[in-house]
C-alpha cells in the first residue's frame, strides 16, 4: 500500500469499521476479515484494535464479552445510537468531499 493511500485511509478507517459494524455486530478478528474480503489487505490486526479501543472509548459502540471456544471471551462490538448518528455524519461528509473531488478530477467549478 502506498504512503498517499495510508494517510487517506487514516482519516477514514473508523468510518470504515463502523459501516462494518452497521451491518451486525463483530469482534476484532472478524472486522479484520471483512476489512481484508473489502480489498483492505495491508491494514494490520494491531491497527483495528486500537481504533476499536478508540472508538469505544468514545462511546460509539456497545461492547459484549462473549464466552470464546479457545481463551478468554471476546468482545463483541455493536454500533450505538450515537455510533449511528456519526456514521451518518461520515456519509455525508464522505458524499460531499466525492463529490467535490469528482468536480475537480473532471475539471469543473465546485461552484
Amino acid at each position: 500500500m502506498g504512503k498517499q493511500m495510508t494517510e487517506m485511509l487514516k482519516g477514514t478507517l473508523e468510518g470504515i469499521v463502523l459501516a462494518i459494524l452497521a451491518r451486525e455486530p463483530a469482534y476484532g478478528y472478524q472486522i479484520t476479515a471483512r476489512l481484508r474480503e473489502q480489498g483492505f489487505t495491508d491494514i494490520a490486526e494491531g491497527t483495528v484494535y486500537a481504533l476499536l479501543v478508540r472508538i469505544e472509548k468514545n462511546g460509539l459502540v456497545e461492547v459484549e464479552k462473549v464466552p470464546s471456544e479457545k481463551g478468554p471471551p471476546r468482545k463483541v462490538y455493536s454500533l450505538n445510537v450515537q455510533g449511528r448518528a456519526y456514521l451518518e455524519e461520515f456519509w455525508n461528509t464522505w458524499g460531499f468531499l466525492s463529490e467535490k473531488l469528482g468536480q475537480l478530477r473532471q475539471g469543473r467549478n465546485g461552484s
